[in-house]
């Protein structure tokens, strides 16, 4: 009996109880394999078929995403050009800055500010530093502007945040008022100043025409003005409608044309200026020219007489062409005085007229349109 107990099973079937674990036969096992293929091949299947709806959905989403992209792009042109019409101004902050000039942030757009729209007050800090470096300094920081441009089919928003300085400032701008300034841009025709408000900052450009930079004559502007200078001009017009401002720097000093006359012909102490006037052309000789632009006052309403006063030479040529200054002096016993003036000539020339000194001056305006 122990002996027997002790020897192996000798069958598959003995074997499998000895040890309590069924072993599988061929059959099983093929049976198995195919359960777990069978399995592992739907599995995939719904793998991929997961992975289609994410992407379905993910497409779905960047489809929602770029039309109410579209849609707030939309949205913000419509307001850029309500902006525009507006003459709105917006404070917008600065995202960077490249050769050209300043992108800022609109919404969900970008716009773009040329350096010739920036206010003068950045460069006017250090006029001797590159204007590429005064724009990185405004990057994070915000401006005020004003659309000039909205531009949807070009893609196309630019501000200028020079609009936006004059609407602020140019109220504050007169006839006759005299703003210390920083030259800018120097052209054949005049030269640009940025004028010095009083918070110490330079928020308008005026321009100084070729005519009033000097008393003396002016052939080349850049011989007496340089980007960069500092200068005093007087305000002699603003046009509010075109948004520009004349300016003057010879009108801040004295004409030497005045203190030539008066020390070259002195007025007796005993003798009034009217002494010193004769009455007719013929007794003296004018500057060619004149006699004929005077025959023509006399044809304008208003003006009654025209009598001649003293002439004298300049000591430099202010104009080589003839030309008629009316004087600032106020009219006495409705007398107005002209300057004619050409080369180093100089000729007083009294008008006695019922108009007043607009009036004068339109009219000597109309009668050198007519006269060549």
């Amino acid at each position: 009996m122990l002996t027997a107990s002790l020897n192996p099973p000798t069958t598959l079937a003995a074997l499998s109880q000895a040890c309590c674990t069924p072993v599988p036969t061929a059959a099983s096992f093929a049976r198995r394999h195919r359960r777990s293929f069978h399995l592992s091949t739907a599995a995939a299947a719904a793998a991929s078929e997961g992975a289609t709806v994410s992407q379905e959905n993910a497409a779905s989403v960047s489809a929602a995403f770029d039309e109410a992209r579209r849609a707030q792009f939309a949205v913000d042109w419509q307001s850029a050009r309500a902006d525009k019409d507006q003459g709105k101004i917006l404070t917008l902050p600065v995202l960077r800055s490249n050769t050209g000039g300043v992108i800022l942030k609109y919404s969900s757009m970008q716009g773009f500010v040329p350096n010739p729209l920036l206010s003068p007050a950045h460069w006017c800090k250090d006029p001797k530093r590159p204007i590429q470096d005064v724009t990185k300094d405004l990057v994070g920081s915000s401006i005020s502007v004003k659309v000039v441009e909205a531009n949807e089919g070009e893609k196309k928003l630019v501000f200028s945040e020079k609009d936006a300085s004059w609407s602020t400032y140019s109220s504050q701008v007169k006839i006759g008022d005299t703003y210390d300034g920083i030259v800018g841009s120097v052209f054949h025709y005049g030269a640009f100043v940025h004028l010095r408000f009083p918070d110490g900052n330079y928020h308008l450009t005026g321009l100084v025409h070729v005519s009033e930079v000097s008393w003396d004559l002016v052939q080349d502007v850049q011989d007496f003005l340089s980007e960069g200078d500092t200068v005093q001009v007087i305000v002699v017009n603003v046009d509010a409608e075109k948004s520009r401002i004349a300016l003057s720097i010879r009108q801040l000093e004295e004409d030497p044309l005045l203190e030539t006359l008066d020390k070259i012909i002195p007025l007796e102490p005993d003798l009034s200026p009217d002494a010193q006037i004769t009455s007719s052309p013929a007794e003296i000789e004018l500057l060619p020219g004149l006699e004929g632009i005077c025959n023509e006052l006399l044809e304008e309403d208003g003006i009654t007489d025209v009598k001649f006063g003293r002439q004298a030479l300049e000591k430099r040529v202010v104009s080589q062409d003839l030309e008629l200054w009316l004087s600032s002096i106020p009219a006495k016993d409705n007398q107005y005085k002209l300057l004619a003036r050409a080369g180093r000539q100089v000729q007083e020339v009294y008008l006695t007229t019922s108009l007043d000194q607009e009036g004068v001056k339109k009219a000597v305006q109309r009668v050198l349109g007519r006269v060549p």
